[in-house]
Order: structure tokens, then C-alpha cells, then sequence
């Protein structure tokens, strides 16, 4: 069976490598390629692929949100999300998401092409070593709001710039990033947001 492939990567020179590498297998048939997370879902209702390899760092609308996307112009087409710096959190996350397969960027061409192969065959694709630390993480402690205002601080926003931003007020921001430190033990926002970085909240 010929399995319709989308393929969803910001880097030029990745993606052509993606399709590349996809093309060269015999039941694999790349239908779209697509640099940015708002064109997933027109790609998707226009080529209906049974399968979609989903950059995690798509610009504009991020990986997550673009699968999301896809689900609603295509709800039987199956997502695997590739990730540059995989852990634990961005796994959990991806199937809460609903996607059934994660790898790391660094996959070999012919461990992604089993992947999705599995994928089209109802399964799922995914390091078994990564499910399981998901499995045995943390869950994400902070509420959407503390993920917003830690996004904002990450940039190096002051209180009052969070707040603006955020149409919140300045001690409200600043309850939140108390808030934040004290349930990711971090010594200040720039620890907080290493620390949500690597355990894949924000």
C-alpha cells in the first residue's frame, strides 16, 4: 500500500532532505512539503495524506498547534513530530496532542521511514526510550498563564513589559513568576526557564 506523505519543516535545506529520503522509498509518496505551520491545514484538505512528519519549531504557529491544524482539515491523517532537541516533556505533549509518533531530527532516514510505516499500519513511532522517560516525568506543574508569562520573561521582558503584553497587571506578573519559581525550584527567571525548557512545559 502507498502511503501519501506531508511533510511540515522550516529549514529548506532539511525539508528537501526530508523529501528526499522519504521519496526514495518505494511505498512512500511525499504529496505536499510545507515550511510554515499555517500552511499544514490547506495542504492537508487540498493532498488528504495518510501521514504528516511535523517540525516541533514551525515558525508562526509552532509543530503542536499546526498538528492540531491538521487534525481538523484531515482528522484520519496520522502525525509524527520531529524535534531537534527531544526530552521527555515535548513526548508527552505531542500525544496529548494527538500525534502517534515523535522522533529526533538526528533519526536515521531508514528508522523514520519504519516509523511511518507503523503509523499507516495503526501503530505508533516513537524511541522507546523517550516514551518511557515521558512516561516517568513530572507533569507540567504551571497553569497556561504561567507558561504565557514565563514565554514573555524568557525574552528578557521586565514585569511591566509581561504586563503590557499580557493586558495584566504588574502585581499580578509578579504573583506569577513567584508562583513559577516556587514550583520549578528555580533561584530566578532565567533558571525557571531553563528548567520549563528542559522538562518541555512551555
Amino acid at each position: 500500500m502507498l502511503l501519501r506523505i506531508l511533510v511540515a519543516e522550516h529549514l529548506p535545506l532539511v525539508r528537501r532532505g526530508l523529501v528526499a529520503s522519504l521519496a526514495a522509498e518505494a511505498d512512500l509518496e511525499v504529496v505536499a512539503d510545507v515550511g510554515h505551520g499555517q500552511e499544514v491545514g490547506v495542504a492537508a484538505m487540498e493532498h488528504e495524506p495518510d501521514a504528516a512528519v511535523i517540525d516541533l519549531d514551525l515558525p508562526d504557529l509552532g509543530g503542536l498547534n499546526a498538528a492540531a491544524r491538521l487534525r481538523e482539515a484531515a482528522p484520519g491523517c496520522r502525525v509524527l513530530i520531529l524535534s531537534a532537541q527531544p526530552n521527555p516533556g515535548q513526548v508527552r505533549r505531542a500525544f496529548e496532542a494527538h500525534a502517534v509518533g515523535f522522533m529526533s531530527l538526528e533519526v536515521a532516514p531508514e528508522s523514520l521511514a519504519e516509523g511511518l510505516r507503523a503509523m499507516g499500519a495503526g501503530g505508533r513511532a516513537v524511541d522507546s526510550e523517550l516514551a518511557l522517560a515521558a512516561l516517568e516525568s513530572a507533569a507540567n506543574p504551571l497553569t497556561p498563564r504561567e507558561r504565557d508569562v514565563l514565554r514573555v520573561a524568557a525574552g528578557g521582558a521586565r514585569s511591566t513589559e509581561i504586563a503590557g503584553e499580557l493586558f495584566l497587571s504588574v502585581g499580578t506578573v509578579r504573583n506569577h513568576l513567584s508562583r513559577i519559581m516556587c514550583k520549578t525550584g528555580a533561584r530566578n527567571r532565567i533558571d525557571a526557564v531553563r528548567i520549563a525548557s528542559d522538562s518541555g512545559w512551555l
